[in-house]
């Protein structure tokens, strides 16, 4: 086995990963025919094409308007953990979804949260691999309306629900705005985390953490320009879930050799790697890896630090949490053997 090979047969946990951002094309296609929504093009590959992060949530929220009954969204969760599994070998997931995205367009909450729920039974047991769900605040509505979306969650909880995230363009929506959300989330037994210090300033990150309650970030590259909030975060172990293509396309940090990320690690931060919006990215949880590690010159050992980075940063309970580690430990060894360097 080569290390490209190696590399994408990895056991993964993935904690940032949007289901929104994971439809195939194909699948954008017969949900708009289904339902009667013209497309902006004839050639679907070309949904993908932006060059800014305004220009991609454009396009994002376009590409969901085409989800719409519980079978589509039993539908997108479904595929979208089968790539996972197919091109990654995923075990694990916490997946991110957008209800501002879809009960604005009449959907119930209901729908969506039944339907993602359907989608990941179906996955499980087709594939043996395991999803919860986050659900995002998203930074550009009003606090009024992510504290209505909690609620609203809270609601039509289903067992799967397990925390509450924010993400959207970040520069022009500090975290604090959405204090009332995470406070709700945090008395009802959610975990919490965020996007921060992708697009601004290591500020953010100290106030998802203070203010918010935030038990780990969600990509986090500008931390690099305060050396206090680095040895905080190394201090106290926080979990960066970080997404190396999506940020190369859409932050101008194309080399990934050059990508912040290579600096987190080289400070001692917890990082593991992530797909992010992988259709949309023309990209895939194995392919990160392959990516990410092979342009870097990692050896096998830090790839596998990174892969039990992601186990640690799970929102498993211990015991949980400890047998997921010696699955992932024991399907490490038994691909050490068969690697040829």
């Amino acid at each position: 086995m080569d290390y490209a090979e190696y590399l994408r047969r990895l056991p993964k946990v993935e904690l940032h990963c949007h289901v929104e951002g994971t439809l195939r094309p194909a699948t954008v296609a017969d949900l708009a025919k289904k339902h009667g929504i013209a497309l902006p093009t004839e050639d679907v590959d070309e949904l993908y094409t932006y060059e800014t992060i305004y220009e991609f949530l454009d396009i994002f929220r376009f590409v969901n308007s085409t989800v719409i009954d519980r079978d589509d969204f039993a539908r997108v969760a479904y595929e979208s953990l089968e790539d996972g599994v197919k091109l990654g070998n995923l075990k694990y997931r916490e997946m991110f979804f957008n209800p501002t995205l879809h009960t604005p367009r009449g959907v119930p909450m209901a729908t969506v949260m039944n339907g993602l729920a359907d989608g990941i039974h179906a996955a499980e047991q087709d594939f043996g691999v395991r999803c919860f769900l986050i659900a995002d605040v998203y930074r550009q509505d009003s606090p009024e309306m992510a504290l209505a979306m909690t609620e609203d969650v809270l609601a039509n909880r289903v067992p799967e629900l397990i925390g509450l995230g924010m993400d959207g363009a970040e520069a022009p929506d500090p975290p604090e705005k959405f204090l009332a959300s995470y406070q709700l989330a945090g008395k009802a037994g959610l975990r919490r985390t965020s996007h921060a210090s992708e697009d601004a300033p290591p500020a953010n990150i100290t106030a998802c953490l203070d203010v918010l309650g935030c038990e780990r970030i969600d990509h986090g590259y500008h931390i690099l320009s305060d050396e206090k909030v680095v040895e905080r975060c190394r201090d106290e172990g926080i979990h960066f879930t970080c997404c190396p293509t999506s940020t190369a396309v859409v932050y101008g940090w194309p080399d990934l050799t050059a990508h912040p990320i290579k600096g987190m690690i080289e400070a001692g931060l917890k990082v593991h790697l992530n797909s992010d919006d992988p259709t949309m990215f023309r990209t895939d949880i194995g392919k990160e890896y392959v990516d990410f590690i092979g342009q870097n010159g990692y050896p096998p050992e830090l790839a596998k630090e990174l892969v039990l980075n992601g186990v640690d940063a799970t929102w498993l309970d211990d015991s949980d949490k400890a047998e997921l580690r010696r699955e992932f430990e024991a399907e490490l060894t038994t691909l050490d053997a068969q690697l040829v360097l």
